[in-house]
């Protein structure tokens, strides 16, 4: 495409407007392994014996987990002995299980082996810390060993531990050195006594752990994250927070203390979480990087996720539940003889940790029963703790009725920041960059808690810089961000994208990382007047008349008749994925394939229609999905009725092959071998779904043109320097001069520039492309090529203050 030209003309005379200095955060959820066999950098599984089938409850694969997963018994030299679990006499009843170990022929040791987390990496020369929770159950004084090894049982580091002399639980420690780095060790504990021994707790840790913590965070990821700079972190999510039911919300309290005291539960996401990354840890790695705490607590509801639908802290008991959320202030931010202070103290940090943030509730359906505990809780606080800023929730997408009715709630009870979250596709970002023009500047300020463009390539980071450009823009009234999920490891994965995935020794940047960093590090205080003339103009894109129909299913099997476009008959039906079949009339999809896809071969009328048919479900996990008003392959609506694990009903738009959803979703399972009457109507930009003659959805789906090139400019006050932030998501190449009008001589300029293909970039890899910096002439104005596809921060630094 021909290269265009542009004049960026900033304003740096200017006041500015002065902006949210915690715009760009984080946000941390345990999802994708990102605590357990991640961040937290335990390297054994199941640690304390804790696993239960509870942890993945609606999968065929729960009655493999177990008390002893993750442990296998070891016999060596013609050892004889048993494993089994007990429960009688526990170190806590929140550590409820131990591993009784029996050993009848001690041969040349039997005990205990755990492979740890898909593998154990161990470097040379690095020492681990080892410890064990123990008593002697039967028979003399018991020496154990501790060894790392390779899979096939070369020896890396071996220590005794011990000898346990105690029918009393007691901590047993000792360290050990790799003597070579293997990337998938284990771990193996032996005794080498007859007699029983019980096991509750086995620990090993890297010595070297971030900032040297004891209980500490993995090194190398937790880097990556203090290299970007958050103002803030939120934790501990998401869905995580308020929990499948209202025994799985995540309790504060349960999470601090010795290890051995924490409540460990199933996680939402179908795994177990140790808690051995708590608040105490938390809050700890906030200090240590430099950002503020926003932790989030359920509203005194769960999920309504939750098989049953949302469920309520009942009216008695609200009052303790209010009481533990005030509690959680005084443990941040009270004096350490308080008593909530004083179980900081004890944990060594009697200094307050300075929470100004509290986030209560998650994406929660506004029902009645939120409104009341939400408003308990919320007067509480401001009555308690005037100095906390509480943030609250308006349902989990920017649109539709939880979202509406989250705001006008908010807006009643004078709540100060609200929180919306928004998983949308590159194309939607770029349409809805003037949305926070609108915001009302009297309150609530916006937190825009999660949000992503659906994938790690360019395009989709070029997006979310665009969007991040956007809410710089109305830094006045956008008083947060964060992009989510953060973490992910490879082959662990229950949501994608992520803004770093990892192993077990490698840590991988994606293009959406290196742009949130490129926002962060250099953010400002006060929004610049911007003016652009000039500029790449996007090429027009070719658009067909909506005229595609389609039927498909998500691993289920499902049946399809008397399919109408306009009350005529729609035939000749070409199978894209899955087993398709036609018979007495009815179209069958018999697969179990993730994705099945029919697409009618025969062109539809052109322009607005009515889609009608019936559906059944005969089998599988999900519902059905119906296809319409296609104007390009990847540019579609489509209806998804019992989507999320057949949960309810959805109306979705593709964009250039990303999904997203249009409305908020109906809670509507599909029952198996019922016949359902479906109904759809486009007319221009109206939409409207039945399902058995009863509306679903009514929407208007308007469109904006998007920002192709899009400009911020922003004064850091601490140092003078003025900033410039441009997203060319075009394949033009832009000569651009930058002129900073009455912004005085710079001691240099720099221009940060990631560029990349716009399909470029991919989950589970490096970032093809890292930014790259170089500095600028100074001659006045500042001239700069900007690349295709590109994000490039300019930054002008000036004279700093002595």
């Amino acid at each position: 495409m021909t290269d265009s030209k542009a004049v960026i003309t900033v304003d740096a005379s200017a006041a500015g407007l002065p902006i949210s200095p915690d715009l760009f955060g984080i946000f941390f959820e345990d999802l994708n392994h990102a605590a357990d066999g991640g961040l937290y950098a335990e390297l054994l599984q199941n640690r304390s014996f804790s696993y239960s089938g509870a942890d993945r409850a609606d999968r065929a694969d729960r009655a493999d987990r177990h008390a002893l997963t993750a442990w296998e018994p070891v016999c060596l030299g013609g050892a004889e002995a048993g494993v089994t679990v007990g429960t009688d006499d526990p170190p806590h009843p929140n550590s409820p299980h131990h591993a009784e170990l029996r050993v009848t022929e001690p041969g040349g040791g039997a005990g205990l082996r755990n492979g740890g987390f898909g593998g154990i990496a161990v470097t040379a020369g690095e020492r681990y810390n080892v410890r064990v929770l123990a008593r002697r159950a039967g028979g003399g004084p018991a020496a154990l060993t501790v060894r790392l090894e390779s899979a096939a049982g070369a020896v890396h580091g071996q220590a005794a531990l011990g000898p346990l002399t105690s029918d009393e639980w007691t901590w047993y420690t000792a360290t050990l050195e790799a003597a070579s780095s293997d990337p998938d060790a284990r771990f193996t504990v032996l005794t080498h006594t007859r007699g029983v021994l019980h096991l509750a707790f086995v620990s090993l840790f890297p010595r070297a752990t971030f900032r040297d913590r004891p209980n500490g965070l993995r090194a190398d990821l937790a880097q990556a994250i203090a290299d970007l700079q958050p103002t803030f972190v939120r934790f501990p999510g998401g869905c995580v927070a308020h929990g499948l039911g209202l025994g799985n919300m995540y309790r504060w309290k349960d999470t601090v203390g010795p290890l051995e005291w924490r409540r460990t539960q199933p996680n939402l996401w179908g795994y177990h979480q140790s808690a051995g990354l708590g608040y105490f840890e938390y809050f700890q790695f906030c200090e240590d990087i430099g950002a503020k705490p926003l932790p989030v607590v359920a509203a005194g509801v769960c999920c309504q996720n939750t098989p049953g639908g949302q469920q309520a802290v009942p009216e008695p008991d609200m009052p303790l539940y209010v009481q533990e959320v005030l509690d959680l202030v005084e443990y941040a931010n009270g004096p350490p003889d308080s008593p909530w202070g004083a179980v900081r103290a004890a944990a060594g940090h009697p200094e307050p940790f300075g929470l100004v943030y509290l986030g209560v509730g998650n994406e929660d359906q506004i029902t009645p029963e939120f409104r009341e505990r939400f408003a308990l809780i919320h007067a509480a606080l401001r009555e308690h703790h005037p100095e906390v800023t509480v943030i609250g929730t308006t349902g989990p997408a920017p649109v539709g009725a939880e979202w509406e009715q989250g705001w006008e709630f908010a807006r009643k009870l004078g709540v100060e920041i609200v929180d919306e979250h928004s998983y949308k596709s590159p194309r939607w970002f770029l349409e809805n960059t003037h949305r926070f023009d609108a915001l009302d500047r009297s309150g609530p300020q916006l937190y825009v808690g999660e949000y992503a463009a659906r994938g790690n390539t360019m395009l989709c980071a070029l997006a979310e810089a665009t969007y991040m450009i956007a809410m710089e823009r109305a830094g006045d009234v956008v008083r947060l961000s964060s992009y989510a999920p953060l973490l992910a490891k490879v082959g662990n994965t229950q949501w994608v994208p992520d803004l770093i995935y990892f192993d077990n020794s490698h840590v991988h940047k994606t293009l959406n990382y290196h742009v949130q960093r490129m926002h962060s590090v250099n953010s400002g205080d006060s929004s610049l007047p911007v003016t652009v003339s000039g500029g790449p103009t996007a090429p027009a894109e070719p658009r067909a008349d909506r005229q595609g129909v389609s039927l498909g299913t998500c691993a289920t099997q499902a049946e399809f008749a008397d399919v109408r476009i306009d009350g005529r008959p729609a035939e000749g039906w070409e199978p894209r994925a899955g087993e398709w079949e036609v018979a007495g009339g009815v179209l069958r999809q018999t697969a179990d394939t993730p994705e099945a896809l029919a697409v009618l071969a025969s062109a539809a009328r052109a322009g607005d229609c009515v889609v009608t048919l019936r559906a059944r479900r005969t089998g599988g996990a999900e519902g059905f999905v119906i296809g319409f008003g296609r104007t390009a392959p990847g540019d579609y609506y489509r209806w998804n009725l019992g989507g999320w694990r057949n949960r309810s009903l959805t109306l979705q738009r593709s964009d250039d092959g990303f999904i997203h959803d249009l409305a908020d979703p109906v809670p509507h399972p599909i029952e198996t071998g019922r016949w359902y009457d479906v109904r759809i109507e486009l007319r221009g930009s109206r939409i409207r779904c039945f399902l058995d003659g009863r509306p679903v959805h009514d929407l208007d789906d308007a469109t904006h043109d998007p920002e192709r090139f899009a400009v911020s400019s922003v004064r850091d006050s601490r140092t003078g320097d003025v900033i410039v932030k441009v997203a060319n998501t075009t394949p033009s190449a832009v000569t651009t001069t930058i002129d900073l009008r009455d912004a005085g001589p710079p001691l240099r300029v720099t221009a940060t520039v990631l560029a990349a293909a716009p399909d470029d970039g991919e989950p589970f890899a490096p970032a093809p492309a890292e930014p790259r910096t170089v500095t600028l002439s100074l001659s006045a104005p500042v001239e700069h090529e900007l690349p295709p596809y590109s994000f490039t921060v300019i930054r002008a630094v000036r004279h700093r203050a002595s």
